[in-house]
């Protein structure tokens, strides 16, 4: 799910406090019931460090919550975000990092590097805390450990994702562009949804 935000928080990212201030404002938008599951969401960056999304991908119970690959890189791929910052939860109130967070956290790096995007950071965060896996020299180290280097079947599998998720960013994006010539000949809003199977709120902005 997509998490709108303001145009003062489509900032340029210079570090996690950067990072932390917004995301604690996203965190606590939430209703109290919410906020006691964890949330997954992911931080898509430009190759000059300002945000270009934050999509919320996994909401778990209190403890745990399970995101995927495709379910982290789908929307970087889509956007052409070439880094990514990582974000979740702790319910609890500790921001210490667990074995699990660490082991997730190799796998997304290895996976984000073969298919050159690039995960720059994970952030666990709770309403007044954080800690930052770069700041603590976890990046550097999950970098240089040689584990889950990506190989074989999942290798092809990824690669294949990547492109399916490409293609299909290409095929909307030409279909804006008829959409938007149809418009400028007086088509109505249902006839465009029809013939290029785009949404009325899409056509709408148009």
């Amino acid at each position: 799910m997509n998490v709108r935000l303001t145009q003062e928080q489509k900032i340029k990212v210079l570090n996690s406090a950067d990072i932390y201030a917004i995301m604690q404002q996203v965190l606590l938008r939430e209703n109290k019931i919410r906020r006691s599951q964890e949330h997954f969401w992911v931080v898509g960056l430009n190759h000059n460090n300002k945000i270009l999304f934050v999509e919320l991908i996994g909401l778990g119970a209190s403890n745990r919550v399970n995101a995927d690959p495709p379910d982290v890189f789908r929307m970087a791929i889509y956007k052409l975000a070439g880094k990514l910052i990582l974000v979740h939860n702790h319910p609890s109130g500790s921001h210490e990092v667990t074995d699990a967070d660490i082991t997730f956290t190799d796998h997304m790096l290895k996976a984000g590097k073969l298919i050159k995007v690039e995960v720059l950071d994970h952030l666990v965060i709770t309403e007044t805390h954080y800690t930052s896996f770069a700041d603590q020299g976890v990046m550097d180290e999950l970098k240089k450990n040689g584990l889950f280097e990506i190989m074989g079947p999942e290798r092809q599998e990824l690669e294949q994702f990547k492109i399916d998720t490409e293609k299909k960013r290409a095929k909307k994006e030409n279909s804006l562009e008829i959409a938007k010539k149809m418009k400028a000949k007086g088509y109505d809003d249902a006839t465009i949804k029809e013939l290029t199977g785009l949404s009325l709120k899409v056509i709408g902005g148009i």
